[in-house]
């Protein structure tokens, strides 16, 4: 049997924190050859992050604390390297050159001083040993290969001056500059379109079959799985569930909670249909398929066509300056957002969808007057927001909230959830009593999902989902009319995003507010939606009826966008 590039071996691998012991990693074994994409996939904490970093020593000891088994990477001739027993100095030779790591968010991954041609070259030289001329050159054409646009001029460009999707690519060329033999891929394509993460899943694909090298790709995103990989590891609380090629993972799932991730999808489920998430399906001690009565399935309350209208958008525009002259005076504009019009009706949760950039964004900020509009109107209730003086549009604020698409950065890290959640009701003096407003934070917790303990906690203490839910809290707090959810589900396991998607359409229905629902996820806009909005390039490509956009695209760049959504293997679910 070849030889693998690498070999994990019962890897067990505890986390110590104030005396308290986590078995993050329970006797892992994980091997990956030459030519072969490996992906590891689970929710947040069943170990998939904690494998890949131990691989390349990325975590301090302590926390860490490896209590059993190996890693072995395995040399072009045949030598064996035991990683987790090499020095920091033969670490950092092994780093980038045998083996690199392109990382979740590439903002926090390149350093915002240095230029990005800048950063690349430098790995260059220190495995290659090479002209600084000579590393520039090699940096380029890697720009050239990971087909980013101009690469002479993105050589001197800061992070901050590229995209999501660039600043991506930016990482698989230092990645892949020093052609390692083994590359570890850590939810790459989280956070970007489906036209960005196609372009970046046939990129590392491209560059693997041509290489020869071997990949672990770890991922949330079952159909990305299916997309690139040829065999799937599942993992779930630190150990292995089953494991597979991706046709037999996917098409005939042995273990319930495969099953049930498969299951969790949205693409898999009708407007309507109550999302399955991993609870429903599984034991959390035996791990047993529960009685198929578990999953419950609502009718869906179709869209009143001749409800009220809450907003009405008229040829509204967002412009920012490209450039100035001396005088200050604009060389040329951005159209972040140009001369849209449509409308939004009371009880309805309207998608808006487009690529990274589209305006998308920009226009939901617009929305509810955080950035101003260059021209057009927003009508809210029959009322022209723009005519509103500062005191009146503060009034307003209570009617009109935003989720946005991290919640740990929506959170004071410092604030304890509970004073967070009350702040807006003493700012709006909705509850002048202390206690009254603490008993009615504590309902709110309990209505999202939390317990009334959780009031003193920092966010820090929370998992992804749990401070969503936090989020969606503090928006609930001044019962709005008008909700907007800028990607707030777009980096959540489908688990999670499942319980957040079922969430919002509970609350919706409890409270009667009207959503616009931001995302460049179309098969969850598809199930989440009563109707779409497709923008591009500031403009509105097309609207419609969620169903009507989705089967039946009349726009090219509606039918590009459909196209580029990882369709996946259709499982089989039977007994769940």
């Amino acid at each position: 049997m070849q030889q693998p590039l690498l070999e994990i071996r019962d890897l067990c691998a505890d986390f110590i924190s104030d005396g308290v012991v986590n078995h993050a990693l329970k006797d892992i074994s994980v091997t990956v050859h030459a030519n072969e994409i490996v992906a590891l996939v689970g929710e947040s904490g069943s170990g998939k992050s904690v494998t890949s970093l131990s691989v390349l020593q990325l975590i301090p000891s302590p926390p860490v604390k490896y209590v059993g088994g190996a890693i072995c990477y395995y040399t072009e001739d045949g030598a064996s390297i035991s990683l987790l027993e090499q020095s920091r100095e033969a670490m950092q030779t092994i780093r980038g050159n045998a083996i690199s790591m392109i990382f979740q968010e590439p903002m926090s991954s390149l350093n915002p001083v240095y230029t990005c041609g800048n950063q690349v070259a430098e790995a260059i030289r220190v495995h290659t040993r090479v002209t600084k001329e000579a590393a520039k050159a090699l940096a380029i054409r890697w720009f050239e290969r990971v087909q980013l646009p101009d690469p002479p001029a993105l050589y001197n460009r800061y992070p901050h001056q590229l995209s999501g999707g660039q600043k991506q690519r930016v990482m698989i060329a230092m990645a892949m500059c020093c052609k390692p033999r083994l590359l570890i891929c850590d939810e790459p394509t989280t956070a970007l379109d489906v036209t960005v993460q196609k372009t970046v899943l046939q990129l590392i694909r491209e560059l693997q079959q041509e290489t020869g090298m071997g990949v672990i790709f770890i991922t949330h995103d079952l159909g990305v799985v299916a997309e690139i990989a040829d065999r799937a590891v599942v993992l779930y609380r630190g150990g292995i569930v089953e494991e597979g090629t991706v046709r037999q993972l996917f098409s005939y799932p042995q273990h319930p909670y495969t099953k049930a991730l498969l299951a969790c999808r949205p693409v898999n489920h009708k407007k309507g249909t109550r999302l399955p998430v991993v609870s429903d399906f599984t034991d959390a001690a035996a791990m047993q398929p529960p009685a198929p009565a578990a999953v419950t399935v609502t009718a869906p309350e179709p869209f009143n066509a001749g409800a009220c209208c809450l907003v009405s958008v008229e040829q509204l525009s967002v412009w920012y300056p490209k450039e100035r002259n001396w005088l200050g005076k604009p060389l040329g504009y951005t159209k972040a957002v140009d001369a849209v019009s449509f409308e939004i009706f009371e009880n309805e949760t309207l998608g808006l969808v487009g690529e990274s950039g589209c305006g998308k964004t920009t226009l939901g900020r617009a929305l509810l007057q955080l950035i101003p509009s260059t021209s057009g109107k927003i009508i809210y209730r029959g009322q022209d927001m723009g005519l509103f003086k500062k005191e009146e549009l503060r009034g307003l604020r209570k009617k009109l909230q935003i989720i946005f698409q991290d919640p740990y950065s929506s959170l004071n890290p410092r604030k304890k959830i509970g004073p967070a959640i009350e702040e807006p009701l003493k700012v709006h003096r909705i509850e002048p009593d202390a206690a009254a407003r603490k008993k009615r934070v504590e309902t709110l917790l309990e209505k999202v999902g939390l317990l009334p303990e959780h009031y003193h906690r920092y966010p820090h203490e929370f998992s992804g989902g749990q401070r969503q839910r936090i989020v969606i809290a503090r928006a609930l707090a001044l019962n709005p009319s008008f909700i907007i959810c800028d990607e707030s589900v777009s980096a959540l396991d489908v688990s999670v995003q499942a319980q957040v998607l079922n969430l919002l359409n509970d609350l919706k229905k409890e409270f009667g507010f009207t959503i616009v629902f931001i995302s460049h996820d179309l098969s969850v806009v598809r199930y989440f939606s009563d109707r779409i909005i497709v923008m591009n390039k500031g403009k509105i490509e097309e609207s419609g009826p969620a169903d009507e956009i989705y089967e039946h695209p009349q726009s090219a760049y509606t039918q590009k966008l459909i196209a580029s959504i990882p369709k996946g293997i259709t499982p089989d679910l039977s007994g769940l």
